[in-house]
């Protein structure tokens, strides 16, 4: 497969997997707004969303003070947001177009739906619209793509580079997702086993579509331990980081295999995947849990380098 073609299925799946974690952050920012001001206020809540996505920096250059009806829009419709769901599914669909013909007609149909139901959106009164259908639109669009290329793409080394996307991607968001909550959600270290700690690791739960599951594995009370374990450590949570990895490690391995020859992504991602299976949660807090996700987050960049250099076009986008 061209390297040109390899990088725009990769981005493709980037950029579906970007937008439903945008939609998801905000639903977290929505569900803890609900909830009285515990000591740093309102905006501290949704200022957090806008750090763990990284668009702090583009947010205040174009709108200055945190509000939320100005996040909820950078986040969502703004496309001088290169993050923002719009942004991410018009960059998916482009993508999609350069190589249509290695898409399947559902995989094609999938992407251009969503992107024509957005526009119809972004012709909405925005006061209309509220930001549980917008999340749940969203989140209904990507796994409609999702779906698609799982049941109808060949599994050959296009649906390789897709799937690695995908892996790639969820581990770094799984990784934000969590240090959103841990590091800036709960305002001071005296809240830890509060009532309004306990709500805020429910919230994260629900925004992952991960709570029902989460008591199937656990049951009981939910504690920070659990959940970091159920989103770090267990392979039986699809949105785990160690399910992440090892996601992304069979599809370089498959490469491999079919390339005839490994590389020094396969060679990291073997690296990150060994240390997550010998981690203890205990080991995560006793490095400290933002610690170690800021590592962690670092480490996937990394790996995702790699693979650009070793299959992809080199071209930033």
């Amino acid at each position: 497969m061209l390297s040109r073609t390899a990088d725009n299925l990769f981005w493709i799946a980037r950029y579906m997997e970007r937008a439903e974690t945008m939609a998801r952050l905000l639903e977290v920012g929505a569900r803890i707004a609900l909830m009285p001001s515990a000591g740093d206020g309102y905006r501290n809540e949704w200022d957090s969303l806008l750090r763990a996505s990284g668009t702090a920096a583009g947010f205040a250059a174009k709108y200055g003070d945190p509000v939320q009806r100005n996040i909820e829009s950078y986040l969502f419709f703004d496309r001088d947001n290169p993050s923002s769901v719009a942004s991410c599914i018009e960059q998916a669909r482009e993508n999609g177009r350069i190589v249509r013909t290695a898409l399947t007609t559902q995989v094609w149909d999938a992407l251009s739906t969503a992107s024509q139901e957005l526009r119809q959106l972004e012709r909405c009164e925005r006061s209309s619209l509220e930001l549980s259908q917008l999340t749940e639109w969203t989140m209904r669009q990507t796994a409609m793509v999702r779906g698609a290329i799982d049941t109808t793409q060949l599994r050959n080394d296009g649906y390789d580079f897709l799937g690695l996307g995908y892996a790639l991607e969820r581990a770094d968001n799984t990784a934000r997702l969590l240090d959103v909550k841990y590091y800036v959600l709960l305002p001071r270290v005296e809240f830890i086993g509060s009532g309004l700690d306990n709500y805020q690791w429910q919230t994260l739960l629900r925004a992952l579509s991960a709570h029902r599951a989460f008591h199937w594995a656990y049951g009981g009370d939910i504690t920070a331990g659990k959940i970091a374990h159920f989103l770090v450590l267990n392979p039986q949570c699809p949105r785990s980081l160690l399910t992440a990895i090892g996601a992304a490690m069979g599809h370089l391995d498959r490469l491999s295999r079919g390339y005839g020859h490994s590389t020094e992504a396969q060679a990291r991602a073997r690296v990150i995947l060994g240390e997550l299976g010998e981690l203890a949660v205990e080991d995560v807090f006793d490095e400290g849990l933002h610690e170690f996700l800021t590592r962690f987050i670092r480490e996937v960049g990394d790996l995702s380098g790699l693979v650009q250099g070793a299959y992809l076009s080199g071209e930033a986008r």
